[in-house]
């Protein structure tokens, strides 16, 4: 809080140092609140340029519109930001769009603002909207520049801002109130190291990984919600060869391969539904579009059966992601998808071409502490007893849970001598044979 402001709105910061109130507590009739908002923003737009407006002509133009209200300090000042904040950002989530330690924003209603933070998610007191249809207002205004609409016909969106956050935003009928999600983008893209100093994985580990990548192995990467697969996908794909030809795949763009022979693809949902692109569709064009490699960012339904086929005939070393409780359900779920997609294929017949396409599942989850780990690195190994078999090659035991919720526990290298060892020997990729030498 600047002095200048402390002073224009005559606040004594002594005393304002001991108010404790949550931020949709401070000015208390939301009604008046929001004539103030709409009255100085028509004022504004009618006498000045908005866009060059400076703090002093701002604070007379608070004042102007508060004569004759009693209205507190206190109040003044609430008003002063929230205008501030509509005028040069995205109203009550401008300052949390530009924290740095904040990764995920979640608006649930007015007075129900959550952050994830250092992997924990937390209420925010700090913020909050006048009403709803202060939410809606700010949800057009993040949208606005990505040709996309939200309102009673189209009441769900899916977008990605300037900077490469993606927003998702449901407005009622379909909710009871309206909701934002915001997955903000990091601006320092995650590498191996980082990964492995936050404890997501071992160098092992790793170091495995990397081999697979480089001997073209066709991964899975699972786990729940928010629990870094996306960011585990990038990381892995800095280690495609540069002369590789890959397609990227996604609903919203998320991907940010570094390697240089990169096609992106995205789907376009068009809002009356008679134009829509989906996945499927992708898939199949990029088969027709020459790839070494294609990467899907998330598979949800029929496209499981394009990119099996793809996996099968020639797109090595292709992978994606998928929400699952373990390996076991990832391979369950795609069956599922693949059954779904209207192929009527016996169940032995579809468990054996999974078998053949995917060769490595990486398990991942969020611990209870809010940190992500790699809890499994597996290869589907044949079938037995008409059931796809799964054998880890590392796993992560949890030992104990702390009072304050840190996880203690080991990463550990199974005896056993993986099968897709033999693979990446074949492929000339010898750099991980050590690690199971003792094993032999």
């Amino acid at each position: 809080m600047s002095k200048s402001l402390l002073s224009a709105f005559n606040i004594d910061i002594r005393k304002s140092r001991g108010i404790n109130k949550k931020d949709y507590d401070v000015f208390t009739n939301k009604d008046l609140l929001d004539r103030f908002r709409i009255s100085i923003l028509e004022n504004l737009s009618d006498r000045v340029d908005v866009d060059n407006l400076d703090k002093d002509a701002l604070i007379e133009e608070v004042k102007v519109a508060l004569e004759g209200y009693e209205v507190s300090n206190e109040e003044r000042l609430y008003l002063y930001n929230l205008i501030d904040n509509e005028i040069n950002g995205y109203g009550p989530l401008t300052e949390l769009l530009a924290a740095k330690d904040i990764d995920e924003i979640m608006v649930n209603g007015c007075d129900e603002v959550y952050v994830e933070s250092n992997g924990r998610l937390i209420k925010d007191n700090n913020v909050s909207f006048i009403n709803d249809k202060h939410i809606i207002r700010v949800v057009q205004s993040l949208i606005s520049e990505t040709g996309k609409v939200i309102d009673v016909n189209n009441p769900m969106v899916d977008a990605i801002l300037p900077d490469g956050s993606r927003v998702n935003a449901i407005v009622p009928p379909i909710s009871l109130h309206p909701t934002i999600t915001i997955r903000k983008f990091k601006q320092n893209l995650v590498d191996m190291n980082t990964l492995i100093g936050n404890g997501t994985l071992t160098p092992y580990m790793a170091e495995f990984l990397c081999a697979a990548m480089q001997a073209k192995l066709n991964i899975i990467i699972s786990g729940g919600t928010s629990c870094g697969k996306t960011s585990l996908l990038n990381t892995l794909s800095n280690y495609i060869k540069e002369e590789d030809r890959t397609i990227t795949i996604e609903d919203s763009r998320e991907l940010s391969l570094r390697n240089g022979h990169v096609v992106s693809l995205e789907t376009k949902n068009d809002i009356y539904g008679d134009n829509d692109i989906t996945i499927r569709e992708l898939v199949r064009n990029a088969l027709r579009m020459r790839p070494d490699r294609i990467i899907i960012g998330e598979i949800r339904g029929e496209e499981a059966f394009d990119l099996l086929q793809a996996m099968n005939t020639g797109c090595n070393g292709s992978m994606t992601t998928m929400h699952a409780n373990s390996p076991k359900d990832a391979l369950n779920r795609l069956e599922t998808m693949v059954l779904m997609s209207g192929f009527d294929v016996p169940i032995k017949n579809l468990r054996e071409y999974i078998d053949s396409a995917i060769d490595v599942i990486v398990h991942m989850e969020r611990m209870p502490d809010g940190k992500r780990k790699i809890v499994s690195i597996s290869e589907v190994d044949g079938i037995q007893d008409n059931e796809l078999i799964i054998n880890n090659i590392f796993d992560f035991k949890i030992d104990k849970v702390l009072d304050d919720g840190t996880i203690e526990g080991k990463f550990t290298l199974n005896k056993r001598i993986p099968n897709v060892l033999k693979e990446m020997n074949r492929k000339g990729i010898r750099v991980v044979d050590y690690m199971f030498k003792k094993n032999k």
